[in-house]
């Protein structure tokens, strides 16, 4: 909801939740509709009122809405994860980036192999590969750079448990 649209004779959320009277030149009214209150509560737990208040006379006004959307995104993410936050989910998915780059490189590391080799069609068995275990020669493959890759993808480090045993979205450590 833009500053400059009417809005309805209801209160805000933000004034709802502060129980406070919401007057027409309310500065969170624009942003936290009086259908959204979970919205304000998130924020104001992690940022509180008068930050936000803060945070918003300090940008441009036609910058507020991005502005709001991003601490409500990064007030979420805090209540999910109180010790990474955002930057947990930038490393996790980073992290989850570089392996499938060196699978891609392991990969086209297999085919270039496989494309090197002659031709032999009579004696082309695909029953006796087994991609775990192909002896390439190094010309192939960097094992410095692939080293324990496939040990790592097939522990699947995303889901991995955290220390009290329970599952995180982000994964158990964010930082490699």
């Amino acid at each position: 909801m833009k500053s400059n649209e009417p809005r309805s004779s209801s209160s805000c959320a933000a004034c709802k939740f502060l129980k406070r009277r919401c007057t027409p030149n309310c500065q969170f009214a624009p942003y936290f509709r009086s259908d959204e209150p979970k919205k304000f509560a998130n924020v104001h737990k992690v940022f509180g009122a008068s930050n936000v208040i803060k945070i918003l006379n300090e940008v441009p006004q036609d910058q507020r809405e991005d502005t709001v959307n991003s601490l409500v995104y990064e007030a979420e993410v805090r209540l999910r994860d109180p010790v990474y936050g955002c930057i947990g989910a930038i490393a996790s998915l980073q992290r989850k980036m570089v392996e499938l780059q060196n699978d891609l490189m392991v990969t086209r590391a297999h085919l270039a192999y496989y494309e090197a080799r002659p031709s032999t069609t009579a004696s082309c068995s695909f029953l006796d590969y087994d991609p775990l275990n192909v002896n390439m020669p190094s010309v192939f493959v960097d094992t410095s750079m692939s080293g324990g890759l496939l040990d790592s993808f097939s522990q699947n480090s995303s889901f991995s448990m955290n220390q009290s045993g329970s599952n995180n979205e982000f994964g158990q450590f964010p930082f490699p």
